[in-house]
């Protein structure tokens, strides 16, 4: 990350070389470019001007030129395009920092690289040592294994290579993961231990656990490893914290992120992030929502969490809430209305109950908090659907700027789409998953229901509803112009397009990750356009992605992201 020289030391210099500073004067002009401003009111410019952390005008080159001082940083744009900062919709934002820190599994494209990968790391390792990966996908491996239980082979190659260290391997959904003999071991589980609720131990055909574990059983394994960590000292815990948010932070920047939807903290997570934002320290505007606490510890404590960020130069929100329906289409825990295609019998898992969820929603209300609940299969987002109903219509509430969603709403009845628009409630969405999941969704729900219910971003437009767009990054990488892209394209890895009716127009998407995002975290009113008087969060690109082929979308690079005022990334 690059930092320009601050601007005191500038004033200082030219105050000893006979230049006085203009105080009036931009700290940081952006000349010569094509600004889209996703505001109405003026939608294109060719100059913007920054002073301090905010924007001041905005306008053609000449007339920002001419606000300039001795002390003004000058960016020539050379014609290349600025936008307002993409704001990630729903992502994971410690655990993309953390991913960086662990086997990365996302480009294996065969069960036998996954175990080689993990032989590797099994020779370099002390023994007992626990190796951890996240990223492989049973529908990337190309040939399939001729030996998969449910898509994925029994663990004897992998502990075979592992046996002194307890392997477990995260599916790039995150709704499932994969444990080697030593961590089953460890965990306790055998032919005789029971499903927990919302989860899955996958068994052979001879009664023994083939390690894989579907949706909440991965907490088996996950109890045990953290269990082994809690002799950390608190500085340990935040040390290695604040690691997670710095690597996270550069992957962000990198990629012209300048405030990230963090989809579930726990309060501890959140008094970490307290201290790192009065700390001044963290690299981009963060949203996250209150996430694994029970509905208990919720009622006395939400009150005390809950900021809008004035404290933190509205570096830290806190002010939602996120529950949980249902699991991952990938790993067959998307809640359905009808059986699964290519697993009969299965309408998928509920992860957490409606009616805890209900409660969970009576809290929101009661402490003015957003709630954000995850349902991914057409069951599951109808009782998301049904329940905002119940609950905001008892409260005569459904008008009010509540702002509740449904995080993903990947697959609906098309009987449900328009009562997003209908209940005031948001759609964020992920354009990649549209795309990276495409080849395999057929085969999940079959021809019709893929056709008329899977990632329906035009209906849901046409609708009136609100899209805001993101990557739940790290399950797919943090690359709004890969999401952009996907979100108006539809074009999956081999070229074929999935169901191209449903893509967006460029404006559309461009909104769906900026002012869109910006309104579903209670922030329109501070970032999200490039308007004057707004902080100053802004990305430029090497090229004009609303107006180049599709093609050359795909390419397109963040040449600087500025936040706050500041130009946290150069390309």
């Amino acid at each position: 990350m690059t930092r320009i020289i601050p601007l005191a030391l500038v004033a200082f210099v030219l105050a000893l070389s006979g230049c006085e500073a203009d105080p009036d004067a931009p700290d940081l002009i952006l000349v010569g470019g094509k600004v889209v401003t996703v505001d109405p009111s003026l939608p294109e410019a060719e100059a913007v001007a920054v002073r301090g952390s905010r924007i001041e005008a905005v306008g053609s080159s000449e007339e920002i030129r001419a606000l300039a001082g001795p002390a003004t940083e000058v960016v020539e744009l050379d014609g290349r395009l600025v936008i307002p900062g993409f704001i990630e919709g729903h992502g994971h934002f410690q655990r993309l920092g953390h991913a960086q820190t662990i086997l990365d599994l996302t480009r294996v494209t065969t069960w036998d690289e996954m175990v080689e990968m993990v032989a590797e790391a099994a020779a370099a390792a002390e023994p007992g040592t626990w190796i951890n990966g996240r990223g492989w996908h049973q529908e990337r491996w190309v040939p399939a294994p001729p030996d998969a239980i449910e898509g994925v082979p029994p663990h004897d190659a992998l502990s075979a290579v592992s046996p002194n260290n307890p392997v477990h391997l995260v599916h790039a959904s995150g709704h499932a993961s994969f444990a080697n003999a030593r961590a089953m071991e460890l965990s306790g589980i055998d032919r005789d231990t029971p499903d927990p609720a919302g989860g899955t131990i996958v068994k052979g055909p001879d009664g023994e656990p083939t390690g894989l574990l579907r949706e909440t059983a991965q907490r088996i394994v996950h109890a045990v490893h953290d269990a082994e960590l809690e002799g950390r000292t608190t500085a340990e815990v935040e040390a290695e914290f604040r690691q997670h948010i710095e690597l996270a932070g550069v992957e962000a920047l990198r990629h012209g992120v300048t405030t990230f939807r963090d989809a579930g903290s726990s309060f501890a997570e959140l008094d970490l992030y307290r201290r790192a934002a009065a700390d001044g320290i963290l690299p981009v505007r963060l949203y996250p929502m209150v996430r694994r606490e029970t509905n208990e510890a919720m009622e006395r404590q939400l009150a005390e969490y809950r900021t809008t960020g004035e404290e933190y130069d509205h570096f830290l929100v806190i002010r939602s809430i996120k529950r949980q329906m249902d699991g991952a289409l990938g790993a067959h825990g998307a809640w359905l209305l009808e059986p699964y295609a290519d697993l009969a019998g299965s309408v998928g898992l509920v992860l957490e109950e409606p009616d805890d969820i209900r409660r969970t929603a009576e809290l929101a209300l009661e402490f003015d908090y957003q709630l954000n609940t995850h349902a991914i299969g057409d069951r599951a987002n109808r009782e998301t659907l049904d329940l905002y109903e119940e609950i905001l219509g008892a409260a005569g509430a459904i008008d009010a700027d509540h702002r509740w969603s449904v995080e993903h709403a990947q697959h609906l009845h098309p009987d449900d789409i328009p009562r997003f628009s209908e209940l005031n409630v948001i759609a964020s969405m992920q354009g990649i998953h549209g795309t990276s999941d495409g080849p395999w969704v057929l085969a999940r729900l079959g021809e019709e229901r893929a056709r008329s219910g899977a990632y329906m971003w035009r209906d849901l437009l046409d609708s009136g509803a609100v899209i805001c767009n993101g990557t739940d990054a790290p399950v797919e990488p943090l690359s709004p112009i890969a999401s952009f892209h996907a979100s108006i394209t539809r074009e999956m890895t081999s070229g074929d397009t999935f169901f191209p009716d449903q893509a967006m127009d460029r404006m559309e998407a461009l909104e769906s990750y900026t002012s869109a995002c910006a309104y579903a975290s209670f922030m329109e009113g501070l970032i999200g356009t490039i308007t004057p008087g707004k902080y100053a969060d802004l990305v430029v690109l090497d090229r004009d992605i609303l107006t180049v082929s599709p093609d050359e979308v795909a390419g397109a690079q963040v040449d600087f992201t500025i936040v706050h005022g500041e130009i946290r990334h150069r390309r």
